[in-house]
C-alpha cells in the first residue's frame, strides 16, 4: 500500500455496527467542512495548486472533487431509501477533475456546498430507523452494499482526501 497515496491506510469495514458505532460516523460528519477549513484557512495559492503526489490532484481538486463526492453519495442515499437495491451510477472522477470548474471556482464554493450537503445529509441520518442501514444499493465497483457499508465509507472517504490535503499543509 503506497503511504503516500492512501495517508490513513485502505478502508476497513465494520460489519455490523452497533448503534454507537453508526452515531459515532454520523457524528464525524459536521467536522469535515470545520477541519477543512481549518487546513484551508491560511492555505497559499502555491499550496493551492500543489499536488500532494506526483501525478496526484492538487488541494483545489481535492476539494471540489469532496463536494462532488459528497452529492453523489446523498443522492445514492437518497435513492437506496426510496428504491429497491438500486443501481448506484459511477462517473469518471479523474476526468472531472480535469473540467474547469475545478480549475476556474473557488474553494469556498465547494466548503459551502459541503456545508450546506452535510446540514441536509445530517437531517437525513438523524431521521432514519436503525432498520433502514440494512437498505442496500448495488455498485459497480464493490456490488451489494447496505447503507451502513456506504455510510463508513463516506467518512473514509472525506478523511482520506483530508489526510491527503494535510500532508501537503505540514511539508510546506
Amino acid at each position: 500500500m503506497n503511504k503516500v497515496q492512501f495517508p490513513i491506510g485502505q478502508f476497513v469495514l465494520i460489519p455490523n455496527p452497533s448503534v454507537e458505532e453508526r452515531l459515532n460516523f454520523i457524528d464525524q460528519i459536521p467536522g469535515i467542512t470545520i477541519t477543512l477549513r481549518n487546513l484551508l484557512k491560511d492555505i497559499t495559492p502555491k499550496q493551492l495548486h500543489t499536488s500532494y503526489r506526483p501525478d496526484g490532484w492538487t488541494i483545489q481538486q481535492i476539494v471540489h472533487h469532496l463536494a462532488d463526492n459528497d452529492m453523489n453519495a446523498y443522492l445514492r442515499f437518497k435513492r437506496a431509501l426510496t428504491e429497491d437495491e438500486p443501481l448506484s451510477d459511477s462517473y469518471r472522477e479523474d476526468l472531472w477533475a480535469e473540467l474547469s470548474d475545478y480549475k476556474d471556482v473557488p474553494i469556498e464554493t465547494s466548503l459551502l456546498l459541503l456545508e450546506t450537503l452535510h446540514s441536509r445529509f445530517l437531517t437525513l441520518l438523524n431521521g432514519l430507523s436503525p432498520e433502514a442501514f440494512n437498505r442496500r444499493l448495488r455498485t459497480q465497483v464493490l456490488g451489494l452494499i447496505t447503507m451502513d457499508t456506504a455510510l463508513q465509507r463516506f467518512i473514509w472517504h472525506n478523511q482520506h482526501h483530508i489526510s491527503q490535503i494535510r500532508s501537503i499543509v505540514a511539508n510546506d
